[in-house]
């Protein structure tokens, strides 16, 4: 890695922390999703800083080249992003349905004039 592509894998990990606290900060970005961000950001400055990990993780999965096992990590970054989304996306799908009959069930009960709602 050239001393231009390190400075600017360093520069870009510190941008990437400095981005992730203000969004913390301004409460734009939640605090359980900020692990997540601030690992990432660690991984690019631990393989910024440490090229020959990054060598040595292309020779173990037996990759041709480092850019590769950056672009296979990356997709793998990705699809774990994904799949949390997928699986926070169906948690809160379940609670509006769940939310939309418990609304429509005190609507017509209220509509009835009854006021059992009930535990």
């Amino acid at each position: 890695m050239t001393p231009r592509q390190r400075l600017f894998a360093v520069l870009a990990a510190l941008a990437l922390f400095v981005v992730i606290v203000d969004l913390v900060r301004r409460r734009r970005l939640r605090e359980e999703y900020t692990w997540l961000w601030l690992m990432s950001g660690a991984l690019v400055l631990l393989v910024a800083l440490w090229y020959g990990l990054l060598e040595s993780l292309t020779r173990l999965i037996g990759a041709v080249l480092p850019t590769t096992t950056l672009f296979l990590f990356g997709g793998l970054f990705l699809a774990a992003i994904c799949l949390q989304f997928s699986v926070k996306l169906s948690e809160l799908e379940t609670k509006v349905k769940d939310l939309a009959q418990e609304l429509a069930l005190r609507t017509a009960e209220q509509d009835d004039g009854t006021t059992d709602l009930g535990p």
